[in-house]
């Protein structure tokens, strides 16, 4: 996850360029004139010089605007496919309204650097207003990871969450989600600046479906072992969400209103935040 967010804040843009020089072009006419014994040869050299061409190719998330003219959009619905709102950040959990979790829960203990919280849109469909103010809805995917600190395995298929201690010493213990989002988002824009950018706020409410959730474990004497599924994880999720940023790059916060287990009493209140940063509006 640490890679992933390093590429995309420092290579997010891609700018190549290519560059045709200059063809000349020599045209030489020979004319020969004989005027009885004396003959004449003159030479005309035309010379053409195309000019150069150049071309550019880019790939961001800033569109830079010209600040000569006056930008702004129609309004109308639009949909499609897009490569947006990638939110790279830290996952949190919250017990009961408190960042430290109750008795309970204290063998879900994490690693707060380590436990991450990754999102991408890749649909979306919406209703642009003016040239400041949009609606749309959009669908994606969202992984979450929490590298638990203690040397317990989660148990797959109870009725409720359970586990049990190995006496195994783990190198890794990762516990993750993965969801299929699909948010509906009020967004603003400001006007252009002198440099071309833009202020962006983007709020409103979100939903997510289980698609599974994952155990991977790492261990000398074991080696490394992954299991999927059977995890208590809320089929549903449901919260709300914030992004601000300047031009194609912002800070972002989501929190799940609802519970992150199903059928497990003993974390009820126990929910999901996440902070971090975000690229492309």
């Amino acid at each position: 996850m640490k890679r992933i967010f390093f590429t995309l804040l420092t290579a997010g843009l891609t700018v190549g360029a290519y560059a045709q020089t200059d063809t000349v072009v020599t045209t030489t006419t020979t004319v020969t004139t004989t005027n009885n014994t004396t003959t004449t040869t003159s030479t005309k050299t035309d010379t053409l010089v195309k000019p150069k061409r150049s071309g550019k190719f880019s790939f961001g998330f800033d569109n830079k605007r010209d600040t000569t003219r006056k930008a702004s959009k129609a309004p109308g619905f639009s949909w499609g496919l897009t490569l947006s709102r990638i939110d790279v950040g830290f996952a949190t959990l919250l017990d009961n309204g408190s960042f430290r979790l109750s008795p309970g829960n204290e063998f879900l203990r994490y690693r707060s650097w380590k436990s991450s919280n990754f999102g991408v849109d890749l649909l979306q469909m919406g209703y642009r207003f003016n040239s400041s103010f949009k609606i749309y809805v959009s669908g994606g995917f969202e992984w979450t990871k929490f590298r638990l600190r203690e040397d317990i395995t989660l148990q797959r298929f109870q009725p409720s969450l359970t586990y049990t201690v190995d006496g195994t010493e783990y190198q890794k213990n990762n516990f993750s989600s993965t969801y299929f989002r699909l948010p509906l988002t009020f967004y603003w824009r400001s006007k252009n600046d002198n440099s071309g950018h833009r202020v962006h706020i983007a709020a409103g409410p979100m939903v997510g479906w289980l698609i599974n959730g994952h155990t991977k474990q790492k261990s000398e004497a074991e080696g490394t072992r992954k299991m999927s599924g059977g995890y208590n994880l809320a089929k549903v999720q449901y919260g709300g969400f914030l992004r601000i940023g300047y031009a194609g790059i912002g800070v972002f916060a989501k929190y799940y209103a609802n519970d992150m287990f199903d059928n497990s009493p003993a974390q009820k209140g126990l929910r999901n935040v996440s902070v971090g940063a975000t690229i492309g509006f």
